[in-house]
């Protein structure tokens, strides 16, 4: 469960600090929006640090919570309701993160 939650921060503060930018760029926000963005973006960085696995493990197990926070993003922010199809990858997307993170050691 300490992995999981580890890796759901670390999605949401690589989210956060794409969507600062995004809104600056796309819906004309504030340029100040970038500080937050890129201090979300250096806490993204370091908390993929703290997994205790060989990084290149970490960032294909990262890539699984990502695509479920993601869709999570676009049904709380962007007002979207995930499709079954969305659903589906999410599970298809977690169920690869599972093998990879608790695999035999």
């Amino acid at each position: 469960m300490k992995t999981f939650a580890l890796y759901l921060i670390t999605a949401c503060a690589e989210i956060l600090g794409c969507y600062f930018p995004y809104l600056w760029l796309r819906q004309g926000a504030s340029a100040w929006l970038l500080v937050p963005g890129a201090l979300s973006l250096a806490l993204f960085a370091w908390l993929l640090s703290l997994h205790p696995d060989a990084s290149g493990r970490v960032y294909a197990a990262y890539g699984g919570i990502y695509i479920a926070v993601a869709i999570l993003w676009l049904w709380l922010v962007d007002g979207v309701k995930p499709s079954h199809w969305d659903l589906a990858g999410v599970a298809v997307a977690i169920a690869g993160m599972a093998m990879i993170v608790f695999q035999p050691r």
